[in-house]
């Protein structure tokens, strides 16, 4: 079985995340998904609490488990919280920092990190552009 991993805040629900959850599903057996505590990593408030957060998450068809994300990606894996095959992510995140250093802490792990295009036309940012 090949269980997959991703993660976000998935405050404001919209399209892009759903594309991404169905995406990851179509990859793996099992699909785990990790709902971040708030949006402060990027500087940014959250609109909807957590525990709802998590439930509009764990009511998707697409995903088999819900848990509460760590920081980092990596320490679900290496802290064992889940020992996921795939690291699912969008693709505005490829050649960053951040994952630059996830491909490496991976090279031995047999993860593969996939990055699934990028939902062009919606995003959290315009939502909270337009709310303000």
């Amino acid at each position: 079985m090949k269980i997959g991993y991703l993660s976000g805040t998935f405050d404001l629900f919209h399209i892009g995340h759903l594309n991404l959850i169905r995406r990851a599903k179509h990859c793996c057996d099992y699909l785990v998904v990790g709902v971040h505590r708030d949006a402060s990593h990027k500087g940014k408030e959250t609109f909807i609490p957590l525990e709802e957060r998590m439930d509009i998450v764990r009511n998707i068809k697409y995903v088999d488990k819900v848990i509460l994300s760590e920081r980092e990606d990596s320490d679900i894996y290496f802290k064992g919280i889940v020992k996921y095959d795939y690291l699912f992510v969008g693709s505005d995140y490829k050649g960053t920092p951040r994952f630059n250093r996830y491909e490496e802490l991976f090279k031995d792990t047999g993860v593969k990190i996939i990055y699934f295009p990028y939902t062009e036309g919606t995003s959290s940012t315009q939502l909270r552009k337009v709310i303000s």
